[in-house]
């Protein structure tokens, strides 16, 4: 007998569907990025992330218990400088343990506790006068001495109570050198998520708007991935993990979910991906002309990235797709 095979049987409603869906996403996955300001009260919209504000820590303690209350648990967080002038050669501020970031790592512990995990950025981009996440010799990034500065970052923000630290800087040695700086000060539970593949991607530009971290001469090619690499990719991870990573990154996600599939099959670390600033807008941009469902175009994107092997997401679109029930 020849018996039509009927996947389609499978498919056929909604409750079915579900049933049988071979992947889920649920709030407890996604980190929520949130950027800060010094003016305690403050709400600035980012013009071009609609939906995106950057706040002053009365306001993110406001919004993090609206996330807490949706189900997201984790949060990174994005410092600058007091003011534009505070900017200098070697990004000092951003280690001063009377930062802004630092102290919004002190507020939202002593209001949340360990309900909320905290994630910190750890870069110098914001805080120099260049633009550039690192020293600056001759025209050109110096990488060791670069690392210790990153070092002092994360140590600020640890000494301050932070869950996770998150190197983005892309410099050689700065995993080993921060773990190492960390477990010194006997601060060895403090996690560390590398940005272990992060690309020299064009899709940023809104978030060095939000943070205010464009460099002002040059690009960070030297430093950050050749968008055409895969190898190295693996490389890079591989090299992160054994300097003391406890999860990596990757960064874009869309243009690079290949790349998630390649380092989650080579490393048993959890994986974190980046729905970065350029993917949030693009989508939003197109929304608002009625050119794209944004529900249904965000759900796909954000299973996509599930299923190329990321177990984390750190996405603009997390509350929207929680409050709305995109997933």
């Amino acid at each position: 007998m020849n018996i039509i095979k009927r996947p389609r049987r499978n498919r056929r409603s909604k409750a079915i569907r579900d049933l049988n869906s071979e992947l889920s996403i649920s709030s407890k996955q996604f980190i929520i990025p949130h950027f800060l300001l010094a003016k305690k009260n403050a709400k600035e919209e980012i013009i071009s992330m609609p939906g995106r504000y950057r706040l002053g820590i009365d306001k993110l303690l406001k919004e993090v218990d609206i996330d807490l209350k949706l189900g997201i648990k984790a949060i990174l967080l994005f410092g600058q400088t007091k003011d534009a002038k505070d900017k200098s050669r070697d990004g000092r501020q951003a280690w001063d343990p009377n930062g802004t970031l630092q102290g919004a790592i002190r507020s939202l512990k002593a209001n949340f506790g360990d309900d909320v995990v905290v994630i910190t950025d750890v870069c110098l981009c914001a805080y120099t006068d260049h633009g550039h996440c690192g020293f600056i010799q001759n025209e050109k990034i110096v990488n060791d001495k670069s690392i210790e500065a990153i070092a002092k970052i994360a140590l600020s923000h640890a000494e301050a109570g932070v869950d996770i630290v998150a190197p983005s800087d892309m410099l050689d040695g700065r995993v080993k050198k921060i773990r190492t700086t960390l477990d010194k000060e006997d601060l060895e539970d403090v996690g560390i998520m590398s940005y272990a593949v992060k690309y020299a991607s064009a899709y940023y530009g809104p978030f060095r708007e939000a943070a205010d971290s464009s460099p002002v001469w040059g690009d960070r090619q030297t430093y950050q991935m050749d968008i055409r690499n895969t190898k190295e990719a693996i490389r890079e991870a591989k090299i992160d993990e054994e300097e003391g990573a406890d999860i990596l990154m990757v960064k874009p996600a869309l243009a690079f979910l290949d790349i998630i599939k390649a380092v989650s099959s080579e490393s048993s670390l959890p994986l974190s991906a980046y729905n970065v600033s350029g993917e949030y807008a693009s989508i939003k941009a197109a929304a608002e002309r009625g050119w794209l469902n944004e529900a249904l175009v965000v759900r796909e994107n954000l299973y996509a990235i599930a299923r190329a092997g990321a177990n984390q997401i750190i996405s603009y679109h997390a509350r929207d797709a929680i409050e709305g029930r995109w997933l």
